[in-house]
């Protein structure tokens, strides 16, 4: 089985990427600034686990390439859309 890219490939790649860069990046402890680091990488690891089997779920529904981009954009877009809409309302 060949490697294609996706949409997803490279959402989950970028948050691999930003998840080690949290880990690898001092920590800035001041009164104000409370430290969430775990719980990013938390939420970060997550969203890498999902992207990436979202994306099998679609690679290997859909055969065509074509319509996998088509599908993973659309799902990435109305996943961004929901976020925006939930954090106006919380």
């Amino acid at each position: 089985m060949k490697f294609r890219f996706t949409p997803l490939n490279i959402v989950c790649a970028i948050s691999m990427a930003y998840i080690a860069y949290r880990i690898v990046s001092p920590a800035k402890n001041t009164l104000l600034h409370i430290n969430t680091n775990g719980i990013l990488i938390l939420v970060l690891c997550c969203l890498a686990v999902v992207t990436f089997v979202t994306d099998l779920i679609f690679r290997f529904t859909l055969k065509d390439l074509k319509r996998v981009w088509i599908v993973e954009i659309i799902f990435i877009v109305l996943a961004i859309v929901l976020m925006l809409i939930l954090q106006k309302v919380v």
